[in-house]
């Protein structure tokens, strides 16, 4: 089995067990950087960790199949920080929406990566 199908089977796995949960749900307010609104549903998988010390990251489109197909890396230096975020049957404007998301803060950058 190929390095490429084993990891999207094993997030798939991870997902196929956690709950999504919607902490930012669309239309609310980043809680540290109030101008920021969320046009997407954004969460975490319940009972998983990421390099934050929190679940891993959910970004939850609005396709009804809710498959996973891309993910997003972000580079954040003003956090010193790098993650992985899962990306939930978004659309393929929704996932250029993401990228520019984090691609438009001067201390942050991002790349999806497709399935």
């Amino acid at each position: 089995m190929s390095n490429d199908k084993l990891f999207w089977q094993r997030l798939d796995a991870l997902l196929e067990r956690s709950r999504i949960v919607i902490d930012r749900p669309r239309g609310s307010h980043h809680p540290r950087f109030p101008e920021i609104v969320y046009t997407l549903d954004y969460g975490y998988l319940d009972g998983t960790s990421s390099n934050d010390g929190e679940g891993v990251d959910v970004w939850l489109g609005s396709e009804p199949e809710r498959g996973l197909d891309a993910v997003i890396c972000t580079v954040d230096l003003d956090r010193g920080d790098a993650e992985m975020k899962l990306m939930v049957g978004c659309t393929e404007e929704e996932k250029a929406y993401i990228e520019r998301f984090y691609n438009e803060w001067p201390d942050m950058a991002a790349k999806i990566l497709l399935r």
